[in-house]
């Protein structure tokens, strides 16, 4: 049976392999839409992308198919990360490097991380709702990760730890970061705390791409281009 399509992504996923939340998401063409929408306001042409918490690797996949970009994917959950494989195989991608592990700010620690069944929920953060198992797993150094693979553009979705990692971490050479916030989780205080930090290390809120909870933070100006006159009202 030939893959179904999402936001013009092969995705070799089965309905065993989801919850029914999810695959009815990737059955209406929801799943992960406003990421796939405005990722292209985030990342540009020969761009070196890391992106944290890949999910099942729709957006990974759609960042890979920017001419001369080479990505860099991690996902923490082993589940989710074999499902991403499959995607980023169907579709003839050879410039992802795929790990499934944790990104922190600082030296290696050891995270609890709480799988749920419904993939996009799963997390470090025991509160955000029940959990079907627990997995241990030591963290490496995401600013060192940065220096070493020359790094420029960020792109995360990770369920909360956005807020710690974006405080902490220095982001040498980083020029762009395309996020999700998840202001449930840290409310209005953690968003200000994200903003603040960020605007220390020379990022301002580029409205450009930004769209709802999906926003960017960028260092260099640039036309003032936007999607479309609803998008300035």
């Amino acid at each position: 049976m030939a893959p179904m399509i999402v936001h013009g992504i092969k995705v070799p996923v089965a309905p065993q392999d989801v919850s029914p939340v999810i695959w009815r998401a990737l059955q209406s063409q929801s799943y992960e839409a406003k990421e796939a929408k405005w990722i292209f306001r985030a990342v540009k042409a020969r761009d070196r992308v890391l992106e944290l918490g890949s999910g099942i690797g729709i957006i990974t996949a759609l960042i890979a198919k920017i001419p001369g970009v080479q990505v860099w994917a991690f996902e923490a959950n082993p589940a989710t990360a074999e499902l991403a494989k499959r995607v980023i195989a169907a579709n003839d991608l050879d410039n992802v490097t795929y790990s499934q592990g944790i990104l922190t700010a600082g030296p290696p620690r050891s995270f609890t991380f709480y799988v749920r069944r419904d993939l996009w929920m799963s997390s470090t953060d025991k509160d955000q709702g029940p959990y079907e198992r627990e997995l241990s797993i030591v963290s490496a150094d995401v600013d060192r990760f940065i220096t070493d693979h020359r790094i420029n553009a960020l792109v995360m979705d990770i369920e909360g730890a956005e807020k710690e990692l974006l405080q902490d971490a220095k982001l040498p050479g980083v020029e762009r970061i395309f996020l999700e916030l998840h202001d449930h989780l840290y409310g209005l205080d953690g968003i200000r705390n994200i903003t603040l930090a960020l605007a220390e290390k020379g990022f301002a809120y580029d409205p450009r791409g930004s769209r709802g909870p999906c926003v960017l933070f960028a260092k260099n100006d640039g036309p003032r281009e936007y999607e479309d006159v609803e998008d300035v009202a």
